[in-house]
């Protein structure tokens, strides 16, 4: 009969402790204005599922979206800039 015991030490050596690391809060940071304009569309259509969307919904719809692919933007120049730059802010 073969034991497993030193198997399970290998797997548990490093426990998780389910906090997210600095570099990974950072990363949300980064990304908080786009997901945060993401979830402002999200509201603005879950609104306008179960009825017709009047003309303030879509005006709604539309500034969302437009906030989304300003965020977007933004995002993907700030990561262009530091890929350009090596890296520093």
């Amino acid at each position: 009969m073969k034991t497993t015991a030193a198997l399970q030490a290998v797997v548990t050596a490093n426990p998780f402790d389910g906090e997210p690391t600095d570099a990974e809060l950072d990363a949300i940071e980064t990304e908080l204005p786009a997901i945060l304009a993401d979830v402002a569309l999200l509201d603005a259509q879950i609104m306008t599922i179960d009825r017709t969307p009047t003309e303030l919904d879509e005006q709604r719809i539309r500034r969302a979206r437009r906030r989304v692919l300003a965020a977007r933007r933004d995002l993907a120049n700030r990561a262009a800039t530091l890929t350009l730059s090596g890296g520093a802010a």
